[in-house]
């Protein structure tokens, strides 16, 4: 089967041809036969290096033997039962003690249902419907996280956000100063921050700006939630909060958090969680906070996560996956200079970033920082994509536990040929 016949069948029962708006490409999406540590392969039998990772799911690297097995003995036992299980509150009791936060932990469905719940909480306890979000910042894509997720641009980037909606959000940029001054409306009672900067730190957020953040936040007296989908055991175990000593109210988890399966998690303080505990009241609901969902803490996810939760505890798995990264972006950063490009390869943790035309990204706005032009994202991808390199969404990567320094260096040694056509098709000077 061919990639461009399965991307016809797909457009014809699917709407674009995919089931996520970011896996459409031109001409046409590659679809993924098999995966095994930090490589996969295509329909077609074409090999490809991982830097995608599963959008920053698969930390252990693809079909790890640990997730595998316990995934096989779940099965056998119990797909799904709609009750509640053991794993669940083992699963739990990882997270509560890795996570500074983290006092009560609560499952979700995906990220998505994540970042929802979390919202719904801060606005519960608050009293006030009213939301801060930082410019640009990801909190996946329900009608209250839209609004501002484009840098630079304070719309909901989709039809159907009812204006309403929109009215109740408000967003600043990443400083505690436009923090401070949007807090003195009285209506926001939470604030949301992606805790790596937009986009797992393609727009970086310093330590010291992040923890000037949280001061403001502090200070103000509103529900400080730390969306950690992705930093959430990557950049420590217990996500940047407890590496950099910075701690929110309520965090958001996915992604690791499940040991690479779907679904996800919010932790926190437990005054603040208990409002789902079904014994509590507040305005004459009990639970104050509705949750329900039907596959929250399903008993194979719980199975694949209470067999990650001890490989990820260590921090040996993050400090591998983060030599990987230092060493794709010192490999970048040397082509660059040997060809005469003028870009830079940073991150922080396991993840890099590409940016063409500086050195710096000093003064530079996040929509500047996220504004390349399309041709050199396009041929950049699509240039390593035909080396058997395959990236993150924009110019981004991120590593694992399976990525070696053989295949970093595999990985490098296509990115020079890509810096090579871009330069000789103009689209790099």
């Amino acid at each position: 089967m061919k990639n461009s016949q399965l991307s016809e069948d797909a457009r014809a029962n699917l709407p674009g041809g995919v089931s996520h708006e970011l896996r459409y490409r031109e001409p046409h999406p590659v679809f993924i036969a098999r995966a095994r540590g930090a490589e996969k392969w295509d329909v077609e039998g074409q090999r490809f290096i991982d830097f995608k990772m599963g959008s920053a799911s698969q930390m252990l690297g693809h079909c790890h033997p640990a997730i595998v097995e316990a995934i096989q003995k779940q099965a056998e036992v119990s797909i799904f039962s709609a009750d509640c299980h053991a794993s669940e509150i083992e699963w739990a009791a990882w997270v509560n003690q890795l996570f500074p936060c983290a006092e009560r932990t609560r499952f979700t469905a995906s990220g998505t249902e994540a970042t929802m719940l979390a919202l719904r909480l801060g606005r519960a306890w608050s009293g006030k419907d009213h939301v801060l979000r930082i410019d640009g910042h990801f909190h996946g894509w329900h009608d209250h996280a839209l609004k501002g997720a484009k840098p630079g641009d304070a719309r909901a980037n989709s039809l159907g956000i009812p204006a309403a909606l929109d009215e109740l959000i408000h967003v600043c940029a990443a400083d505690p100063q436009a923090m401070e001054s949007a807090l003195q409306d009285d209506h926001i009672g939470t604030v949301i921050v992606e805790a790596s900067g937009a986009n797992y730190g393609c727009v970086p957020l310093p330590t010291d700006t992040l923890r000037s953040l949280h001061d403001v936040a502090r200070k103000a007296g509103v529900v400080l939630i730390f969306d950690e989908i992705i930093t959430g055991f990557r950049w420590s175990p217990g996500g940047r909060q407890a590496r950099d000593g910075i701690v929110p109210d309520l965090t958001t988890l996915a992604k690791i958090v499940t040991g690479g399966l779907p679904g996800g998690a919010v932790c926190g303080r437990a005054d603040i969680m208990e409002l789902m505990n079904n014994t509590t009241r507040r305005g004459g609901f009990a639970p104050a906070v509705s949750h329900k969902g039907t596959f929250n803490g399903a008993p194979l996810v719980a199975a694949a996560a209470c067999a990650a939760m001890p490989l990820l505890a260590t921090g040996d798995v993050q400090a591998h996956a983060d030599a990987m990264a230092d060493r794709m972006r010192a490999g970048m950063n040397a082509s660059m200079e040997a060809a005469g490009v003028k870009g830079m390869a940073y991150g922080d943790s396991s993840a890099f970033h590409l940016h063409f035309g500086r050195d710096n990204l000093n003064g530079l706005t996040s929509a500047q920082i996220r504004g390349l032009p399309k041709a050199q994202v396009k041929a950049y991808r699509d240039g390593m994509l035909a080396r058997g390199v395959d990236m993150m969404a924009y110019t981004s990567g991120l590593t694992s536990v399976a990525h070696t320094p053989a295949l970093i260096d595999e990985a490098l040694g296509a990115f020079r040929e890509t810096l090579a056509d871009m330069t000789r098709g103009g689209v790099l000077r």
